[in-house]
């Protein structure tokens, strides 16, 4: 009767862990909840923060250098170490990577809304930076090693319209959290309002994420790595902190620096793969058809877009003088366009998926020229800005979406650690220059009110400035509509 009862209990164990793994199998909704909504606070926060800034100004007396690098050590450190984080994914397991780095940004985000100096706030973004980065690429490569078929394309889309509808959505609850003032917490809130949210990914995490085997046989191609950090690194600051420190000699030495470690870096990875090596970024996946025009066509999206919201940022509350909650609330338009187009374009048929990214291009150059012809006055603009801002948000997600879901379909399962290393990093490279090239032109063409001079004169700089920035947006946006041109003729030979 014992060893009946040990017998029994052992099989009901046995029935019970096969249960609760079954339950786990069966539900890959919760699996794409837990990881999109990681990817969602990883975008959100590098947008978050610019409509907090003068809180965090006024509040911790930062000065212009210092607030920089609260903005901007989130996205270098972020940027600099996707690629790295996609291969340690391959390495130690996706799930133990996305639970870590989901870990570290959850505390340093919590340390963040804590931070009583900008010194201290400054190391806890770049830690919080660095969190992300372990995360974020495990999220395509969740996916790709669950989904199959229809289910992946669909999956593919949402996952799309989270890494492009996160930063727009950005604005805008940054400027409903510093408002708010949630228990007189001013800008900290939109650090912590991560913590609780973070925490409950942990535990549903822990549960819902699938223990996929390690891929023992890649190594971290220690060359590479030692190669693609610095040329990251050499690249994005200057152009994060040039502005503000008035491009400094150091920032043009960088850059050049960062295009000879790019070379080499070519050069050492052809190297390691013609010794059957596992380069950092295979040269494979670049020759699949259509997929290195396609992230060149993704670059100019986002650069416009970072180069966008930026510009427009600035107009709203240094032109027209707009609260953060009013600014944030303007872009709501481009948000809900955004949203709707890219959670419907797949249900049009296959054959028109080409047209629609070229079309998206044309609309988001025609909302563009819009938001300049509308904005040029140093007005408002009225209910017409509204539908400009819907026909932009509209634009980008109809070429955005597709084109970025078209790229990761062609990519095969054993490359998607690499292949999301790859394209999140041209994402967040393109947006860091966007915001330093068409948000130098603003700046340059705006200025700075001068002593004495009368706020109704800086607004009319500034609506000069923002509607050539525009203008000049709308030129990149055309661009990218003839890159996606070139890229659908060539998929179809």
């Amino acid at each position: 009767m014992t060893d009946m009862a040990t017998v029994t209990r052992t099989d009901s164990r046995v029935i019970r862990r096969a249960g609760r793994r079954a339950g786990r199998a069966a539900a890959p909704g919760a699996l794409l909840a837990v990881v999109l909504t990681g990817q969602f606070m990883a975008v959100l926060d590098a947008s978050v923060v610019n409509v907090a800034a003068p809180s965090i100004h006024t509040d911790l007396h930062a000065t212009g250098a210092g607030l920089q690098l609260v903005i901007a050590g989130y996205v270098i450190t972020y940027a600099v170490g996707l690629v790295t984080g996609a291969r340690l994914g391959d390495i130690i397991g996706h799930r133990r990577m996305f639970l870590a780095g989901l870990a570290l940004f959850t505390l340093a985000s919590l340390g963040c809304g804590l931070a009583p100096s900008t010194g201290l706030l400054v190391a806890l973004r770049f830690v919080q930076g660095a969190g992300a980065a372990a995360m974020i690429p495990q999220v395509l490569s969740l996916i790709q090693r669950t989904y199959t078929g229809t289910a992946r394309a669909r999956a593919m889309r949402q996952y799309a319209a989270v890494i492009a509808g996160g930063a727009v959505a950005g604005q805008i609850l940054g400027g409903l959290l510093v408002t708010a003032d949630l228990f007189g917490s001013t800008w900290r809130s939109v650090f912590l309002i991560n913590v609780p949210i973070g925490a409950a990914l942990l535990a549903l995490g822990a549960r819902w994420l699938p223990h996929g085997a390690a891929d023992r046989g890649r190594g971290l191609d220690p060359a590479g790595l030692a190669l693609l950090t610095p040329a990251v690194l050499a690249l994005v600051l200057p152009l994060v902190l040039g502005q503000p420190e008035h491009w400094p000699v150091w920032g043009w030495a960088c850059l050049a620096a960062s295009a000879v470690a790019f070379a080499l870096f070519t050069v050492i990875e052809r190297r390691v793969a013609a010794r059957g090596g596992a380069p950092l970024i295979p040269g494979r996946v670049l020759r699949l058809p259509g997929v290195t025009l396609g992230i060149a066509a993704l670059f100019v999206t986002m650069a416009v877009f970072g180069g966008f919201f930026f510009a427009l940022a600035l107009h709203l509350q240094g032109g027209l003088g707009d609260t953060p909650l009013r600014a944030g609330l303007t872009f709501a338009p481009a948000a809900a366009a955004f949203a709707v187009v890219s959670l419907n374009w797949q249900r049009l048929p296959a054959r028109w998926f080409g047209g629609l990214v070229i079309g998206g291009f044309a609309a988001y150059a025609a909302g563009l020229l819009l938001l300049a012809a509308l904005l040029h006055g140093g007005s408002h603009g009225g209910l017409a800005v509204y539908w400009a801002l819907a026909l932009t948000g509209a634009g980008m997600a109809a070429a955005f979406g597709p084109l970025m879901t078209s790229v990761l379909l062609r990519v095969p399962v054993a490359d998607a650690a690499d292949a999301t290393g790859v394209i999140v990093t041209v994402n967040q490279l393109a947006i860091v220059i966007g915001v330093a090239t068409f948000g130098t032109l603003y700046l340059n063409l705006a200025g700075q009110l001068p002593a004495g001079g009368s706020q109704a004169a800086f607004r009319l700089l500034s609506a000069h400035a923002v509607t050539v920035t525009c203008v000049v947006l709308a030129a990149a946006a055309v661009g990218g509509g003839v890159l996606a041109a070139i890229r659908a003729a060539a998929t179809r030979q």
